[in-house]
């Protein structure tokens, strides 16, 4: 009983995962750059205040994804 329980609590929480995740586009639009990080960074914020958070007390700063930035966005045909 208990080893059927945990495997549907498994399932579930597998299941939920692929149902909440974003596109990876949508998730890195902004970059912690500076000496340590490099160019282009940790790319790994969606908003610019988190990753001003995490660039706050340090050199770094945050600048956008060239990645996002020089997407290619689908217009449809002509």
């Amino acid at each position: 009983m208990k080893l059927r329980l945990l495997t549907a609590a498994a399932a579930l929480t597998i299941l939920a995962s692929f149902g909440a995740s974003t596109s990876a586009v949508a998730q890195d639009r902004y970059c912690l750059q500076g000496r340590i990080w490099g160019y282009p960074g940790n790319c790994q914020f969606a908003s610019y205040a988190q990753c001003m958070a995490s660039a706050s007390g340090t050199q770094a700063y945050c600048g956008i994804n060239p990645r996002y930035a020089f997407a290619r966005r689908y217009r449809g045909y002509r």
